[in-house]
């Protein structure tokens, strides 16, 4: 049975591969996105700042997922983004990404935030899916500044 918690220092090292696994398994450009973002390392560091959180996915002691809260940079202190939400291929398809995304939105609207921004890849269909599934909608142009310059598919949603 999986588990949605908290991300803690001792699971920096694991998280790290994982995403970089995904991101590679996809095929994401290594310049201008998550990959490169110095926080992959030390993700619990990352997160333990105010109005911020990082959730990790855990079955049978093993992290199989995991997604982000922060404010947005940049932006209104009411808008905040989803942030590496990543998954293991046996993670997938089993309903924790909506249960991730739920849970993270349930974390913004406690901590007053108004709006969620997340921004993605074109070839990242079924993320996209999930993200139109809870209620994003696409927009026009990015928000804030996140330094993703690769990721050219944005979405947001009311909180």
């Amino acid at each position: 049975m999986a588990i949605i918690r908290e991300v803690v220092p001792k699971d920096n090292p694991s998280l790290a591969v994982l995403i970089r696994d995904v991101l590679i398994e996809l095929g994401v450009p290594k310049v201008g996105t998550a990959y490169e973002d110095p926080e992959l390392d030390t993700m619990y560091s990352a997160y333990d700042c105010p109005r911020s959180a990082y959730f990790v996915v855990e079955e049978k002691g093993k992290i199989i997922g995991g997604a982000g809260v922060s404010p947005l940079v940049g932006e209104d202190e009411r808008f905040c983004e989803l942030q590496k939400m990543y998954f293991l291929p046996q993670a997938r398809r089993r309903g924790l990404g909506k249960k991730m995304i739920d849970h993270c939105l349930r974390f913004a609207k406690a901590h007053h935030y108004s709006l969620c921004y997340i921004e993605t890849l074109p070839n990242m269909k079924a993320a996209q899916l999930l993200y139109v599934k809870t209620g994003f909608t696409y927009l026009d142009a990015p928000m804030g500044n996140t330094g993703h310059t690769s990721c050219n598919i944005w979405l947001k949603k009311n909180l």
